[in-house]
């Protein structure tokens, strides 16, 4: 079975749209008080938005008010919401112990056939655990709310750091998310919480209300609750569309509205905040790396021309730090470049982002004897079930390895598993920055970044040497600028 969010992200890209349509069928709406109105209702929604939307997202009240039938006709409209291909969230709120958690989510995945959940995380990490134990199975904590009554409890201060509950929910789901199939319920109603969540919490999907009806502000949500990926948000919207004379009309303007908001925030991540300056000159790597940057060159770990990045953009350089797997001797060099970096930071064990890194994290452990863990690109579904591979304990400080960076946003989901498993993340070590706005970008979040070379110093020395064409690196920068 596919995992939830991966699930979710595939529908994202699908349709281009982060648009949660809420299927609330309340009488009011109906022109008669049954089941099977209410049921007709929610379908004709379904048709007429289903091109829009990244998911559905039915309120199992507004059902469960007319018994027997209205569970029927609840189960019909979930497989029909799911036959238009986009994943299900069932508003049911549930929240009690395990047994009982038990019963409830046989009733929301087995009966109902929902592929999600919002649960009230007030009972504690065991209670959700009937949720959470399938990793096709997503689940989004109530965490901060959008109605103005959250504040009697989810804003109370602890006493242990005066952060709000809100923040400490946030802090527990990114413990919690074992099998990554975690979010968070986040109002659009209090953009200040969901921009203090995305940091607690970069790497969590947010179903974020709030939005139209409840007086949530589109473009203020977005730009402090989306993930620098331009995911990791659901905006949701029920009555906006439901009470709107042309459902599929509204829908789109609100999908348009949000990718509008998306743009924004992709061109502007933090406003008010300068660009990062570029030094036009930058000096050559030390003597005592110049011989390193030698050799990256001659190995071909950088290379010239035409290359299709991951994005789709045509760059005229290609950093394949991969290939240092092929040249012991230097991968050895490479290793005591980290190790020289690391001794002046402070941390308990090394843990190597994949792939990459993997043999990176492993030359410098053994060159250092600083012990060694991994996060996993996917948790393991059968022995330890591990999310963190190697031995650490909770607590400790972990100094993060990665072959290079360019935007940074690709760290987040790698640290947000190491954080989950409870440690201590605060340095990322790099070999080479190319200093397109990473450092920043991770600094945002609380994190620092250090690097052996910055693309524009390695530049400089083959410039400097004569080991590159002029043309080429006249081309480079232009790319990077």
């Amino acid at each position: 079975m596919t995992a939830f969010f991966s699930l979710l992200e595939s529908r994202v890209s699908a349709v281009d749209s982060l648009l949660c349509i809420g299927l609330d069928p309340h009488p009011a709406l109906l022109p008669a008080a049954t089941a099977e109105a209410a049921r007709a209702f929610c379908l004709r929604i379904i048709e007429q938005t289903a091109p829009c939307a990244a998911a559905f997202k039915p309120n199992a009240a507004f059902f469960e008010a007319f018994g027997p039938p209205g569970w029927e006709a609840l189960r019909q409209v979930i497989a029909a919401a799911r036959h238009s291909g986009a994943p299900v969230i069932l508003d049911a709120k549930r929240g009690d112990i395990a047994s009982t958690a038990e019963a409830y989510a046989r009733s929301a995945f087995e009966y109902l056939g929902a592929q999600a959940i919002t649960v009230n995380p007030y009972l504690g990490g065991d209670s959700l655990a009937p949720f959470t134990r399938q990793a096709e199975h997503g689940v989004f904590l109530l965490c901060k709310t959008s109605n103005p009554g959250s504040a009697d409890l989810q804003d109370a201060p602890l006493a242990a750091d005066g952060a709000p509950l809100y923040e400490h929910v946030a802090r527990l789901a990114a413990r919690w998310n074992e099998r990554n199939n975690l979010g968070l319920v986040v109002g659009a109603t209090h953009p200040q919480a969901l921009a203090r969540l995305r940091s607690a919490a970069p790497g969590l999907w947010f179903l974020t209300p709030g939005v139209g009806a409840q007086g949530g502000d589109l473009r203020a949500a977005v730009q402090a609750g989306l993930r620098p990926d331009g995911l990791g948000m659901l905006v949701s919207v029920s009555r906006g569309i439901a009470r709107a004379e042309q459902p599929r009309r509204a829908a789109v303007h609100l999908r348009d509205a949000i990718r509008t908001a998306v743009q924004e925030k992709r061109r502007n991540p933090r406003r008010g905040t300068p660009a990062p300056k570029t030094v036009s000159a930058p000096a050559p790597p030390p003597d005592s790396l110049a011989p390193l940057a030698d050799a990256l060159l001659d190995l071909g770990c950088v290379r010239f021309g035409e290359f299709t990045l991951k994005s789709g953009r045509i760059s005229p350089i290609y950093l394949d730090l991969r290939r240092l797997v092929g040249a012991p001797h230097l991968l050895a060099r490479i290793a005591a470049a980290y190790a020289a970096l690391l001794r002046g930071l402070e941390f308990d064990l090394l843990a190597a982002l994949p792939y990459a890194a993997l043999p990176i994290g492993t030359a410098v452990s053994l060159h250092g004897g600083w012990p060694l863990v991994y996060p996993r690109k996917e948790t393991k579904t059968y022995g330890t079930k591990a999310a963190v591979e190697g031995v650490y304990r909770p607590g400790q400080r972990a100094v993060v390895l990665d072959d290079l960076i360019t935007t940074g946003d690709s760290k987040l989901e790698g640290i947000a598993r190491l954080t989950a498993a409870g440690l201590a993340v605060r340095d990322i070590v790099v070999l080479i920055d190319r200093q397109s706005g990473g450092a920043d970008f991770m600094a945002r979040y609380g994190y620092r970044l250090h690097s052996v070379f910055t693309l524009p110093r390695l530049l400089a020395y083959w410039e400097q040497r004569g080991a590159v064409e002029a043309r080429l690196l006249a081309k480079v920068r232009a790319f990077l600028q």
